[in-house]
């Protein structure tokens, strides 16, 4: 007998929104069997619920949704895994370069912020060891 989970089932184990399901039905990542009066009721199968799985994992990776649905829709497809790893790798290779070319961003704006911090510091140094002019005070006389 089969094992079916509820939508709600499935949005309390991976801490996620009933909504949240329903878009990535939405997307074509999970297509639950539909029970009950007007197919209102959506069991989620033991393959979907490791769709779903899939879905958070690529999410957690940095994929976008499509990316992951294409790989994971391979694995609907014939037991011939070189193509489906093949295309993960492809995927997962151009994402890594993504996030290097972002990495590399990053240093240099972070130097650019340490430059100026420098220059900052070096000023306000200056600035502070300056003696402050004094003050001369009218004296109001009486004559």
């Amino acid at each position: 007998m089969a094992t079916f989970y509820t939508i709600r089932e499935l949005a309390k184990e991976f801490d996620l929104t009933t909504r949240a399901i329903r878009f990535y039905e939405d997307m074509g990542l999970l297509r639950p069997e539909r029970q009950g009066p007007g197919g209102r009721n959506r069991m989620y199968s033991a393959r979907e619920r490791a769709r779903l799985r899939l879905t958070l994992r690529a999410k957690r990776l940095g994929l976008s949704l499509m990316q992951a649905k294409d790989i994971i829709d391979m694995y609907d497809s014939p037991r011939d895994t070189a193509p489906q790893l093949e295309k993960f790798v492809q995927v997962l290779a151009q994402h890594r370069q993504q996030l290097e070319a972002q990495m590399e961003e990053i240093q240099a704006n972070l130097e650019e912020v340490k430059q100026h911090e420098r220059e900052a510091r070096q000023l306000l140094t200056k600035h502070q060891a300056k003696p402050k002019p004094k003050r001369q005070t009218k004296s109001l006389s009486t004559t």
